[in-house]
């Protein structure tokens, strides 16, 4: 969330910049300002008053100590008097506080200055696209004919045991699957990111640590028996390892990498752009996050969008980068790159990979600070990409890589999969 000193220092410019979002921040900002306020007076009454009790606590003691029992016994009823006035404040304050971070939870980040404006995916700025888009045969198939004609992917008994968007992965599918996740994770550790292996349910301040609450809740799976989520991402756990932690300079950045599956509801997805692995609500996919100093953020993202670049390079698929638009962005980044690869059979693009930098929007809810090099206490930049998510590559390999005969596999995937042809 935003730090509210920078609200009151920055009003103007970040109400003209959350403009792009198509937020109207002017009453939400004023309301903040005046709870601020509000916050702390109370603050410094609350300080005041337990003072004052504090400084007749100690006369208290030397007033008996001298004889001086009537004047002891009147501080006293003072002293009970402000204690319970300490209470009081001590409440409002407690209250007020809650009411300005519920407040704070729904303001979304300050896009970056270079993301453009508009209003739905429409408006995104491609920014980068290479590869060649292979020529099919005119029977070429969709991946969802294709899994059912090479009984790799079964989406009706996922139906059967579960329900729609749960497909089972069978055969050489499963293999070509694990294959992907293992290929991912070694790209990843190649390029420096330490592998986790994360619970894949979290807890309510997790949640809101990395900002899928209040925002998105709708999307979870809530378990309510234990009241935890299943987590949407491994952005989720991985980033929260670092929830409250006060780091030096030294031991950034810290880069993550983790395998995990995803559980979102999706709730009202529905036409043929959903069909087969175009959207699920349970999927494979592997994460990289990272934390930076401020100053190295922007960097580090360049460097992240450079990675992705390489994995699809490697993978031979056709690929393009897109620059969210103010309308699109997600709630919680600054600035976040779409990477899409060509469906070739499907004729469209796909989303295979998000990569966004937070700034301190999330370090603020987590409390995720370092020390610089003047030893001044910073809150620390988060950011994060997927590398990659699985349903959609997959889709992508299947319909870019078909032949009459069978799919071929990838040449950088074959020593994953022990096979080089699904036929």
């Amino acid at each position: 969330m935003l730090v509210v000193q920078n609200i009151i220092a920055h009003k103007e410019a970040y109400t003209k910049a959350l403009a792009k979002r198509n937020f109207d921040a002017q009453p939400v900002f004023e309301k903040v300002i005046a709870l601020d306020e509000n916050r702390r007076a109370t603050q410094a009454e609350l300080d005041n008053t337990l003072a004052e009790s504090n400084k007749f606590s100690k006369e208290i003691g030397a007033l008996f100590k001298n004889g001086e029992v009537q004047k002891a016994n009147l501080l006293k009823e003072k002293t009970a008097k402000l204690k319970e006035t300490s209470k009081e404040l001590s409440a409002r304050l407690t209250s007020l506080q809650e009411e300005l971070s519920e407040l704070l939870y729904t303001i979304p980040n300050i896009p970056h200055e270079s993301v453009p404006n508009g209003q739905s995916d429409e408006d995104n700025e491609e920014v980068f696209k290479e590869g060649e888009i292979p020529r099919l045969d005119g029977d070429a198939l969709p991946h969802w004919e294709l899994a059912k004609k090479y009984d790799i992917i079964d989406f009706e008994l996922g139906v059967k045991i579960t329900g729609a968007g749960f497909p089972v992965y069978k055969g050489k599918g499963a293999r070509l699957q694990r294959a992907l996740i293992s290929y991912f994770l070694d790209k990843n550790a190649e390029a420096g990111y330490k592998e986790y292996q994360v619970p894949h349910l979290v807890n309510e301040t997790s949640g809101y640590g990395t900002g899928q609450l209040p925002d998105k809740e709708g999307q979870m799976y809530h378990v309510t028996g234990d009241d935890l989520y299943l987590i949407p991402t491994a952005e989720v756990p991985v980033t929260n390892l670092f929830r409250d932690d006060l780091l030096t300079g030294d031991e950034l950045p810290i880069c993550c990498t983790g395998y995990t599956p995803c559980f979102r509801r999706e709730a009202g997805s529905y036409g043929a752009h959903v069909r087969g692995l175009n959207r699920l609500h349970q999927f494979d996919k592997v994460e990289i996050v990272r934390i930076e100093k401020q100053e190295n953020s922007y960097k580090a993202l360049d460097g992240m969008v450079e990675h992705v670049k390489d994995i699809l390079r490697e993978l031979k698929l056709p690929y393009r980068i897109l620059r969210l638009c103010g309308g699109d962005i997600g709630f919680t980044s600054a600035l976040t790159y779409d990477f899409e690869v060509f469906s070739t059979a499907q004729d469209r693009w796909l989303e295979i990979s998000s990569v966004s930098n937070f700034e301190s929007y999330q370090a603020n809810r987590l409390k995720l600070r370092y020390k610089d090099a003047n030893g001044k206490k910073q809150l620390a930049h988060t950011l994060n990409g997927s590398s990659l998510a699985l349903p959609r590559v997959l889709a992508g390999i299947l319909e870019n890589y078909q032949t009459p005969k069978g799919i071929k596999i990838p040449d950088v995937l074959v020593p994953y999969c022990g096979f080089d042809f699904i036929d």
